[in-house]
């Protein structure tokens, strides 16, 4: 690990302990109206939703999901960033994360699904819970024009549904390319339970995530 990423990781921990806000409220978004249709054995979904240690925490709870990547999406695809990089918020990429999961037992659809009820709140703008700037944007970057399909009916679905106050300002965006994160931020919830920022801001994601989707819930994570 590199110092000055270090330095990010202790900060992260104690904005966790002093921060007086709360974990995104879970909310239970409806079924998806449109779907992707599954074109490979093996399907492969991008999202964003702020620090990608729960973004990726949740989903590698959900059932059929056999890999989740942690790493970025959105900037130039010629520019080779890392995690200091991107902390900086004028790269254009956002924390993100890659899903590879088995259309035959979870679709793209219903990880949307799980992302909007638990996973990111798509009404705040360049923030999740107590990460501020561009990096931590929501965003969906559908990988064939079957996701950007699904993904563009279900922000209309949801904008709705009336289920929050504020209007929704997740984004489809292009798909320029992901590049992982650093080995140390690999399943970084599984790897570190009781680390603060994933006790005050992650365990209540995955707490909602099994009480809301229980059928859809496994113990074991995937890889």
């Amino acid at each position: 690990m590199r110092r000055s990423d270090g330095f990010l990781l202790a900060f992260l921990a104690a904005l966790a302990v002093v921060s007086p806000l709360r974990a995104e409220r879970p909310v239970l978004a409806p079924p998806p109206a449109v779907d992707a249709a599954p074109t490979r054995k093996l399907e492969t979904a991008v999202f964003a939703g702020g620090c990608f240690w729960g973004v990726e925490g949740v989903f590698s709870h959900v059932k059929g999901v056999r890999l989740v990547t942690s790493g970025f999406a959105g900037g130039p695809s010629s520019f080779k960033v890392d995690y200091e990089r991107v902390s900086g918020g004028d790269t254009g990429f956002a924390e993100a994360v890659r899903v590879t999961y088995d259309p035959k037992q979870v679709s793209y659809g219903t990880l949307l699904r799980v992302f909007f009820s638990v996973i990111a709140d798509p009404t705040t703008l360049n923030y999740q819970g107590p990460d501020r700037g561009t990096q931590y944007r929501s965003a969906l970057f559908p990988l064939s024009p079957s996701q950007d399909k699904a993904a563009r009916a279900y922000l209309g679905q949801l904008g709705k549904a009336g289920l929050w106050r504020d209007p929704i300002v997740t984004r489809v965006e292009r798909f320029s390319g992901f590049q992982a994160a650093d080995a140390y931020h690999q399943n970084f919830l599984t790897r570190n339970p009781r680390h603060p920022y994933i006790q005050r801001w992650d365990m209540p994601k995955l707490a909602a995530f099994k009480a809301m989707f229980p059928k859809l819930y496994t113990d074991r994570p995937s890889a």
